[in-house]
């Protein structure tokens, strides 16, 4: 054969399966764009000149390794769709006298059209969106623009590599798939699937249980910290029953709906679920992918898009005050003059003082059991969700903080709780029983405990209460042991160049004189955490678009698969007497049920993580529960809406295929 024909059928052959390349060549342009950008951002320099770039770089980088692993297994799934649809054309070609090395070269010449044109439109669409990418970057994060057009030629090399040898992997997966088989399996392949499966109830019922115990961890997991040790657990566990249920439930279910006489005898229920049950195998993972995407995205958008918009209150939970240092309490005299020195530096520089703070306290962790703490216990991660912060405040001091005046006996406290209320009356640890007088309503707390991921009890008590827990925790952990802290806080009403001015020379005061004390200020650290929940909020937008390109995909690929599958089915069923109206009524009932059937899947999925996913924001110092409901509700009516338009765009491709041909026919 000339050297030139191998090129010529490649091309020819991509240009006459247009209808399902072009969409695979335009997901691998947009998934190289997409690795190219979010590498290219991680080392944009620009990104330096903003604060807190090092949380920016890691989220960046953590982004476009999520990138590549996706990029991998789907195009390898993606590409799955199109050998399915041209092994018969292959098998034609064989049974037509060319060899499988000659289908090989075929291929091989394919996949080079496909590697070209996917990594250099990748990467020209990459280059076209770097910039717009940066400045929407700026935008969010409200940084210094950096002028001029940043090119990475390293970002470039990786992008071309990473692609590179997908495409190759791809090409001697597809090559190995012609070799394996015969010709007339090569043309009975775009027909597999077709025999009846059997209701497999072992499957079924170990579906339910995953989903089961996946939704009790979400649902009964109370501390955040165990949500952080179980959550990937429960995700493990509900991605397994997601895929059990809908290959295996899904049969068992439309099997028991047709033994619902009433129900399946009517014409467009008897057609339709004859049809999915004798298709369900091979449909029921690609609906268990588009679940899973579906939930993806709409987790990862609706917890970002809430960590984004309650950056504010994230803030001022972690910075009770503008600014705060905090002492080792057994110093009295060094932290006093250390607060003299901040109000002597105040006076120096002009700073409006507004409000004040200061008290003592002394914190530690303890396993609660009940109503009973117990800080001599090895961890275990069975433990993790028993772990509580005690934060012990003498009453005078409350009272002097809060304007109160509260009082209590020997014996008896109050508590205020964070992230979870404490609901005994009484209170026992290191073997004396404590009685719950009531409850503190507000207390201003320690922004450290607010950074702390276990929940904390603020528990007040008298002087001579204090002490006696002090000395109690001394001797049992010994050199274990904490000491009494100091707080010193204040609110002024500066500028924020002001107060990280301040913050610097009162930082540069206290390491001059030696003073063992730890300073932090609000303004000073706003531009991390905004630079840290505007990364994730990013890269949480720019991964669920990726995610809904590879649902709209599927959808598509399973629109079309599905339009030639069923062609023929329903020639026969308009053969046998069905009118068309008839079968537009099947069709239109078959492919609403299967194709919005993750969907809701999805907002279960969504709604039973919502306890645990709400726990793990507020180990980022999200406690606005009401945000990221309203978030979540907003986000999955927004993918509803875009779900329902690519249900009927993709859906034109379907009634296309089967109803023109049945045109044709008449």
């Amino acid at each position: 054969m000339k050297k030139r024909f191998y090129p010529k059928l490649a091309a020819g052959n991509i240009r006459k399966n247009g209808r399902t390349y072009i969409p695979y060549l335009l997901t691998c342009m947009v998934t190289a764009a997409m690795y190219y950008i979010v590498r290219s951002l991680s080392l944009n320099p620009g990104l330096e000149q903003m604060a807190g770039t090092n949380y920016l770089n890691q989220t960046m980088f953590l982004g476009s390794r999520i990138i590549a692993v996706f990029a991998f297994v789907f195009l390898f799934y993606t590409n799955s769709f199109l050998m399915k649809r041209r092994k018969k054309e292959f098998g034609v070609f064989n049974i037509l006298g060319m060899e499988k090395k000659h289908l090989a070269r075929v291929l091989g010449w394919e996949s080079i059209y496909v590697t070209l044109l996917g990594i250099g439109f990748g990467l020209g669409l990459g280059l076209a969106l770097d910039k717009a990418m940066y400045l929407v970057i700026n935008l969010v994060l409200g940084g210094e623009l950096f002028f001029g057009f940043f090119v990475s030629s390293k970002a470039i090399v990786e992008t071309a590599l990473l692609f590179a040898v997908i495409f190759l992997l791809i090409c001697l997966n597809s090559i190995r798939q012609v070799y394996k088989a015969n010709p007339i399996e090569l043309i009975l392949a775009g027909n597999a699937g077709e025999k009846e499966p059997e209701t497999k109830w072992f499957l079924t019922l170990a579906g339910l249980t995953a989903l089961g115990g996946g939704y009790y961890i979400a649902f009964t997991t109370r501390n955040p910290i165990a949500s952080l040790l179980f959550f990937f657990v429960a995700v493990l566990l509900v991605i397994a029953a997601t895929y059990l249920l809908f290959t295996a439930g899904s049969i068992a279910f439309l099997k028991m709906l047709r033994k619902n006489k009433r129900y399946y005898y009517q014409t467009r229920h008897f057609v339709s679920i004859s049809s999915m049950i004798y298709r369900m195998k091979q449909n029921a993972v690609g609906l268990a992918n588009i679940c899973v995407l579906s939930t993806m995205v709409l987790v990862m958008v609706s917890s970002t898009t809430s960590l984004m918009m309650g950056i504010e209150d994230i803030i001022r939970t972690r910075y009770p005050a503008d600014f705060m240092l905090y002492f080792n309490g057994a110093a009295e005299a060094e932290n006093e003059a250390a607060i003299t020195v901040t109000r002597d530096l105040q006076e120096e520089r002009n700073l409006p003082v507004t409000e004040e703070i200061s008290y003592t306290y002394l914190a530690f962790s303890a396993f609660c059991d009940g109503d009973t703490f117990s800080v001599e216990r090895d961890f275990t991660l069975g433990s993790a969700d028993a772990i509580i912060a005690l934060f012990f405040v003498p009453l005078s001091e409350y009272n002097s903080l809060t304007g109160e005046d509260r009082m209590l006996t020997e014996g008896e406290v109050l508590i205020h709780s964070e992230r979870r209320e404490y609901d005994y009356p009484t209170l026992k640890l290191f073997g004396r029983e404590y009685t719950v007088a009531g409850k503190a309503e507000e207390f201003v707390g320690s922004g450290i405990f607010a950074a702390n991921i276990a929940t904390t009890q603020y528990i007040i008590v008298t002087e001579d209460t204090f002490r006696e827990v002090y000395q109690k925790q001394q001797e049992t952990l010994q050199e274990d042991a904490f000491d009494i802290q100091q707080v010193y806080g204040f609110d002024t009403d500066a500028e924020e160049e002001d107060q990280i001015a301040f913050y610097e020379a009162l930082r540069e005061k206290m390491n001059r004189t030696g003073t063992a004390v730890r300073v932090e200020s609000m303004a000073e650290s706003r531009s991390s955490f905004v630079s840290m929940y505007g990364g994730f909020f990013f890269i949480g937008v720019f991964l669920g678009i990726l995610f809904i390109m590879a649902t709209v995909l599927i959808i598509y690929y399973k629109q079309i698969s599905e339009g030639y599958d069923d062609k023929a089915r329903f020639e026969i069923l308009q053969k046998v007497g069905m009118d068309r109206d008839e079968i537009k009524d099947t069709i239109h009932s078959q492919v609403l049920t299967v194709f919005f059937l993750p969907l809701a899947a999805a907002g279960m999925h969504v709604a039973a993580a919502f306890p645990m996913i709400s726990k793990l924001l507020a180990l980022l110092n999200l406690l606005n529960t009401g945000l990221y409901i309203v978030c979540t509700i907003v986000c999955f009516l927004i993918f509803a809406v875009m779900y329902s338009l690519i249900y009927l765009l993709t859906s034109r491709s379907y009634y296309r295929i089967v109803l023109l041909s049945m045109q044709r026919r008449q």
